[in-house]
């Protein structure tokens, strides 16, 4: 494709220009037009335009909020699976819950979904913004989307791929929330406003995307500064991200990967969810040292060492090294209970290892 200079000086192109206000319904509806062709069919969008199920709406934004949307269909049917409506929700012990939310990450959700779903149940669904933005764990996000989806109230969405979106519409390097909100409730087709927030998102998740964006294939091309400028993928500016902290853990498997100690959670990052016992290596501590008294809370004895695994937890980068051992307290069946990422990765270590020892592949 030739570079936008070139594209400006040929008969035929007109200059890209920022969606000011005499162009805004001719954005708006090239974009729709888009969406109605290109749409992606997910999971989640059944029912007419504008009057979307709100369980199904609801459920599945939080769920996207830390969530890719290709692992997200996944989830979301084992989800809808589990607990098919609000009452089932709302009736299911928190344990089954965070079970079935088990792989999403940032289980605040589903403990924040589960509280809600009982007070939904008790007051009936909220039918405003602002009920919604009342809800345990809905913030302007997720309410905007929910009302304009299932009530067709004109609420504009924003998200990372709105904003990147209207980053490069108007070649703003560096947007901040207000602005994009205020960039977002303009551009807001007030007739199909559910359809046009997941148009935007749609457009940012396939065709404007971060690095490669195919600005061939953009609805909204022509009034792209971004485009214009030859450069699209600088806008916007990369976030400047917070510094990821080390941290280095052991943890001890008394029992096997289908039957184990394990041990309650806590905290707002995995609060509720289950686990192998485990102990932080303190600054100026050696794993030897948080071992021993991990050995020592337990009442165990260590029998050898099964490796390490390490994960990635919003900010943390945690080392865990796994060993194996003897004793303790009763043991649980880990197939019943939810467990995070980094406590499979330590099952699979003793899984790889039988498996070694006894030939299979």
């Amino acid at each position: 494709m030739l570079p936008p200079t070139v594209l400006a000086a040929c008969s035929g192109y007109t200059r890209a220009v920022t969606p000011s206000s005499p162009h805004l319904p001719a954005v708006r509806a090239a974009l729709l037009a888009w969406f109605d062709r290109s749409g992606r069919a997910l999971p989640w969008r059944v029912g007419p335009e504008g009057r979307r199920d709100p369980y199904r709406v609801w459920v599945s934004e939080v769920l996207l909020q830390q969530t890719q949307v290709v692992r997200g269909q996944v989830y979301f049917e084992r989800f809808m699976t589990a607990f098919p409506t609000v009452q089932a929700l709302a009736a299911a012990p928190i344990e089954a819950v965070l079970k079935a939310w088990e792989g999403c990450g940032y289980y605040a959700r589903a403990r924040n979904l589960h509280r809600a779903a009982g007070k939904v149940v008790g007051e009936g669904l909220p039918t405003t913004y602002e009920g919604w933005l009342a809800l345990p764990g809905v913030g302007p996000y997720t309410a905007a989307a929910v009302v304009s989806l299932t009530l067709g109230e004109a609420r504009a969405v924003n998200d990372g791929n709105v904003r990147r979106v209207l980053a490069r519409l108007h070649g703003e390097k560096q947007p901040t929330d207000p602005w994009v909100q205020a960039r977002a409730d303009d551009l807001l087709d007030p007739e199909r406003p559910g359809a046009f927030n997941e148009a935007v998102m749609d457009l940012g998740a396939t065709v404007c995307t971060p690095k490669v964006p195919k600005c061939p294939d953009c609805p909204v091309s022509l009034w792209c500064a971004a485009f214009q400028s030859g450069q699209p993928a600088a806008y916007p500016a990369p976030k400047v991200r917070s510094a990821v902290r080390e941290m280095r853990a052991v943890a001890l498997l008394l029992g096997d990967a289908r039957e184990a100690v394990l041990e309650r959670r806590e905290g707002t990052l995995l609060g509720g969810l289950m686990g192998l016992p485990t102990e932080v290596v303190d600054e100026g501590e050696t794993p030897d040292q948080a071992l021993a008294r991990l050995v020592t809370r337990l009442g165990a004895r260590v029998t050898g060492e099964l490796g390490t695994v390490t994960h990635t937890m919003t900010h943390r980068h945690v080392t865990l090294t796994v060993f194996t051992g003897v004793g303790g307290p009763g043991r649980s069946q880990v197939a019943d209970e939810p467990l995070p990422r980094l406590d499979h990765k330590a099952l699979e270590l003793w899984t790889r290892r039988e498996a070694s020892l006894f030939g299979t592949h």
